[in-house]
């Protein structure tokens, strides 16, 4: 098995690099694996301050040989993470034919890059896969899911693919929108109405945000593809929290329910109405602790009530 080359955008947060760096460094494919860093470079009119930054991040890849080969690939001026992405990934997929994708701020487990290249041998020929994601929001009901499924959903905190399917990418965001407006697609486009994934498209047409991942899930949607999730994420969004501080693969462990494998074997080609399920309930209502403590209160309120009632009788 050929391995995937990896993709890391990087820009301005140095300690958030050098946590995603260090946990890339430590799977157990790294050594044996291609890297590939693109660095945006300062937009008009930086501050020196964040001059600095860009600066510590080129000074943190350069630290180590993260990988068995680094390559890294410096932009003068800044493109922007929508347009970075769209233009890396485009460039080494259509050179490589698969890739694995990485930001910043995605700290990994060390079988993260085992799963991400088992799973694109094992689906390389089934074009209804376009996805293969890393990161499955944790509850309580984890337990109830196979060990991977797939789903209509896309999640891209750390991801694969291969050429073909992200050459049927549509970035027109007009189009895109023109293709979900009817009440039913759109319902089903939004996860079944607990979303409002449509707003984003609408934000991109009206110039309020530049993104690119609204456009790759909502083509995977428009083409009837399928992503594969884990039953436990191999990964970890750190920049939800501020520095990058305080945050460790310890942590995620004991919070979210990480694991560091996971078993990829060829499952039926279609939607799991289990994951489907999951993913809803936990968009709608959260972890659930946080729904069964509401529930648990509801059931106390009602059985108050009942006493309240037989006493006065």
């Amino acid at each position: 098995m050929s391995l995937a080359p990896i993709v890391l955008f990087v820009y301005n947060r140095p300690e958030h690099t050098l946590k995603t760096l260090e946990a890339l460094m430590q799977n157990e494919l790294a050594e044996m694996s291609e890297l590939f860093i693109y660095c945006d470079g300062p937009k008009p009119n930086t501050t020196k301050a964040d001059l600095d930054k860009i600066d510590a991040v080129h000074t943190i890849i350069l630290k180590k040989q993260w990988c068995k080969k680094v390559s890294i690939k410096k932009a003068e001026v800044n493109k922007g993470l929508a347009d970075s992405i769209i233009e890396g990934v485009t460039e080494i997929v259509n050179t490589y034919g698969k890739i694995i994708v990485l930001e910043d701020d995605i700290v990994t487990t060390k079988g993260f890059l085992k799963y991400m290249n088992d799973a694109l041998e094992v689906y390389q020929s089934d074009k209804k896969v376009m996805h293969i994601g890393s990161y499955l929001p944790h509850t309580n009901s984890h337990k109830k899911l196979p060990e991977t499924f797939l789903s209509r959903f896309m999640s891209c905190w750390g991801w694969a693919t291969w050429k073909p399917a992200w050459d049927k990418t549509n970035w027109d965001e007009s189009e895109l929108y023109e293709q979900i407006k009817d009440p039913k697609v759109r319902y089903e486009f939004n996860l079944e109405g607990v979303l409002n994934f449509h707003e984003q498209l609408e934000n991109n047409i009206n110039g309020s945000i530049n993104t690119w991942a609204i456009k790759w899930f909502t083509s995977i949607f428009l083409c009837n593809g399928l992503c594969l999730y884990p039953s436990h994420s191999l990964t970890k969004n750190i920049g939800f929290d501020g520095t990058g501080e305080n945050c460790n693969l310890l942590d995620v462990k004991e919070r979210e329910g990480v694991r560091d494998f996971i078993k990829v074997t060829k499952i039926k080609i279609e939607e799991s109405s289990l994951g489907k399920r999951y993913l809803k309930r936990y968009y709608r209502y959260g972890n659930d602790s946080g729904f069964e403590k509401r529930f648990k209160q509801k059931f106390l309120d009602f059985r108050y009530q009942l006493a309240k009632t037989i006493k006065s009788n």
